[in-house]
């Protein structure tokens, strides 16, 4: 009797380090999972340039802290890259 009781605790004790692993794998799955969606563009223009996005082909789209920033062309970006607190204060006060 004694033999089936130890039996008993070690399996239920096998049973409880097993969940901790798989809640422990979810978590990591979890922590990893990707980043939220970025902040929508909200102008039909190019931030820097001011040109209609399309007029030269297609937007150059870029992600900058959690923004989505779109360009005319790509000869803006870098020009945004210089300095985009200059260009993110004209979307945050229209």
């Amino acid at each position: 009797m004694k033999t089936i009781h130890s039996l008993l605790i070690v399996l239920a004790l096998a049973s409880c380090s097993e969940r901790e692993d798989t809640a422990s794998a979810n978590n990591d799955a979890s922590s990893s999972a990707s980043p939220a969606a970025p902040v929508p563009y909200p102008l039909e223009t190019c931030l820097v340039s001011g040109e209609e996005l399309g007029s030269m082909g297609d937007p150059v789209v870029l992600v900058h802290e959690g923004r989505e920033i779109k360009f005319c062309c790509d000869r803006c970006e870098p020009k945004f890259r210089e300095d985009p607190e200059k260009y993110l204060s004209q979307l945050d006060n229209p």
